[in-house]
């Protein structure tokens, strides 16, 4: 660890932005919900596969 007069590391840097996205994260507040997103992958894999079952 750094001590007050000394800047940080770049992994302490990088340890706290992990660490802050993890929070904002787990505080939610997403625009779509995580099952419309699955939702949409599983369409367009079907699709795609309907394309080369079809072809």
């Amino acid at each position: 660890m750094s001590t007050p007069d000394q800047p940080p590391s770049r992994l302490e840097r990088k340890r706290r932005r992990i660490q802050a996205e993890v929070r904002r994260n787990r505080e939610g507040g997403h625009r779509v919900p995580t099952w419309v997103l699955a939702a949409v992958l599983g369409v367009v894999l079907l699709g795609w596969l309907y394309l080369i079952v079809t072809a």
